[in-house]
C-alpha cells in the first residue's frame, strides 16, 4: 500500500500504533475526565457548603470569599487534569502565566474592582444589610462579590456598583450607628410667640414614643429669615426610626401650630398698582 507521495504504508503497524496509543492514553483520558467531573462536583459541593455556613456568620465575607476559592480551585483542577494526561505542566502553567498577564492588561478595570472589593474586606467601611449612600444611589447592601457591590433601593430596584469605584469615593453609611439626630426646621410668623412655639415642639417630643431622651433634644432659634423665624427642631431617634419620625412630625407640628394660632408663614409679595394720569 502506497500513499499519494509513493511512499509504502504498513497498513498492519498503522493499526500497531493506533491500538498502542489507544491503550497507552485512554486510560489516562478517561481518568482525567472522570476527574475533572468528580472535581468540578467536589468543588461546587464544598463551595455551597461554605457559603451556608459563613453565610451564617459573616455575609459579607460570604459572597466574596466563595467565588475566589471556586475560582482558584477550578484553575487547580484543570492542572492536575492537564499533567494526567501528560501535558507538562510547567509550559501549561507558562501559558496561564502569559494568558494572565495579557487578560490582566485588557481587564485593568476588573483588577481595581477585585482590589477594591479586598479592601472594603479588609476595613470594612460597610457590611451585608447596611444601608448607605454612593455613586448617586441610596440603599441596603445585599451582596459584597469579587468585582462588585449589590444594593438594593428603598423603590425596590438593583444597583450594581463597582468595588473599586466605592474604595476610592466618599460614601456615606447611614446605619452604621444606632440613633440619628432628626433634622427639622420650622419657620413661624414675625408676630407670633417664639417661646409658645417651641413649647409645642418639646410637647410634641415628649409626647411620641420614639423620641429618645438622651442626648436631649435641641430647640432654638436657628435663622431670621426673609418671610418667618425659623426654629430649629433637633432630636434623637433610633436609627429605623429616623423616616417614620421625621413623616410623622411634620404632620403633628402643622396640625398643632393652627390648632394654638401659631402661623407657619409662606413667600408672599405686595404687589401696589399706581395709576398715573
Amino acid at each position: 500500500m502506497e500513499d499519494i507521495f509513493g511512499t509504502k504504508i504498513n497498513a498492519s503497524e498503522l493499526t500497531d500504533q493506533a491500538i498502542s496509543l489507544v491503550m497507552t492514553y485512554a486510560p489516562k483520558l478517561v481518568l482525567a475526565i472522570i476527574t475533572l467531573i468528580a472535581g468540578l462536583w467536589l468543588i461546587n459541593r464544598f463551595v455551597g457548603v461554605l457559603d451556608k455556613r459563613l453565610g451564617k456568620k459573616d455575609p459579607t465575607l460570604n459572597k466574596f470569599l466563595c467565588g475566589l476559592l471556586s475560582a482558584v480551585m477550578k484553575v487547580m483542577l484543570l492542572i492536575s487534569v492537564a499533567s494526567m494526561i501528560g501535558i507538562a505542566t510547567t509550559s501549561f502553567i507558562a501559558v496561564i502565566g502569559a494568558a494572565g498577564l495579557a487578560i490582566g492588561l485588557a481587564l485593568q478595570g476588573s483588577l481595581a474592582n477585585f482590589a477594591g472589593g479586598v479592601l472594603i474586606l479588609i476595613f470594612k467601611p460597610f457590611k451585608v444589610g447596611d444601608t448607605i449612600e454612593a455613586q448617586g444611589f441610596l440603599g441596603a447592601v445585599a451582596e459584597i462579590q469579587i468585582l462588585y457591590t449589590v444594593v438594593n433601593t428603598f423603590d425596590n430596584r438593583r444597583i450594581v456598583i463597582p468595588n473599586g469605584s466605592l474604595s476610592n469615593a466618599t460614601l456615606v453609611n447611614v446605619s452604621i450607628y444606632e440613633k440619628r439626630r432628626c433634622d427639622m426646621t420650622f419657620g413661624i410668623h414675625y408676630d407670633d410667640d417664639i417661646d409658645k412655639a417651641k413649647a409645642i415642639l418639646q410637647r410634641l417630643f415628649e409626647e411620641d414614643e420614639r423620641s429618645l431622651k438622651e442626648p436631649a433634644p435641641r430647640i432654638c432659634v436657628g435663622s431670621l429669615g426673609d418671610n418667618s423665624v425659623n426654629l430649629m427642631f433637633r432630636p434623637w431617634v433610633a436609627t429605623d426610626d429616623l423616616w417614620p419620625y421625621y413623616w410623622d412630625m411634620q404632620e403633628k407640628v402643622k396640625k398643632a401650630y393652627d390648632n394654638e394660632g401659631i402661623t407657619i408663614p409662606y413667600p408672599q409679595r405686595d404687589v401696589h398698582v399706581y395709576k398715573s394720569e
